[in-house]
């Protein structure tokens, strides 16, 4: 619960540095990932850390050795951190990653087996439509628009909730019309057709 409550103060820019250096972050790593591999990216990633923290040791080793001060390793403080995940939270998250994964699992053999017909006509059109999809788009693009999207939505459906709401609910009202007529003119047809009367 407290997770989810920090990734909706995330994508509602709440801490606007935060969402702004994880957005960042996360789209120069998918835009990284188009032009080069994960390899290189990966590679490239740990040089510029490394190189930032070599050049900060060396600067404070020398500022120290300057001014004849022992204030020890500079990143002491972040060294005697335990990173160490405890086995409650591998187990806890483990167990949740697990349920998911069995729901899943259970899910698609139903479709696939074709438990329900309908379902599995549902999914098989969704398939189809997927194909097109991936026509247009690789993955990574996808990744990419959703993480745009996962960004500026929730933001913008904040500020401009209003306006939002009331296009929605205009065609929300104007699908339910469409589909209340064409119900209407399928029992008028049946009604006729068992009179035997020709429409």
């Amino acid at each position: 619960i407290q997770f989810f409550f920090k990734l909706v103060e995330l994508l509602y820019w709440r801490d606007v540095k935060t969402s702004g250096v994880v957005f960042g972050a996360s789209l120069s790593l998918l835009l990284s990932l188009t032009l080069c591999s994960i390899v290189s990216v990966s590679s490239y990633i740990g040089l510029a850390l490394l190189s930032v923290t070599i050049c900060f040791r060396i600067y404070k080793g020398i500022l120290q050795a300057i001014q004849k001060s022992d204030e020890g390793h500079p990143f002491k403080l972040y060294l005697d951190q335990d990173v160490a995940l405890s086995e409650g939270t591998v187990h806890k998250y483990s167990d949740c990653v697990l349920a998911r994964f069995n729901t899943t699992v259970t899910e698609l053999r139903r479709l696939f087996l074709v438990e329900d017909l309908v379902d599995s006509l549902k999914f098989a059109v969704l398939m189809w439509i997927l194909t097109y999809v991936g026509a247009l788009f690789n993955g990574l693009t996808l990744f990419i628009l959703g993480l745009v999207g996962m960004f500026s939505c929730p933001i913008v459906y904040e500020k401009y909730k209003v306006q939002i709401d009331h296009y929605v609910g205009m065609a929300s009202k104007q699908v339910k019309d469409i589909i209340a007529t064409h119900t209407l003119l399928k029992k008028i047809k049946g009604t006729l057709k068992q009179h035997n009367v020709t429409p």
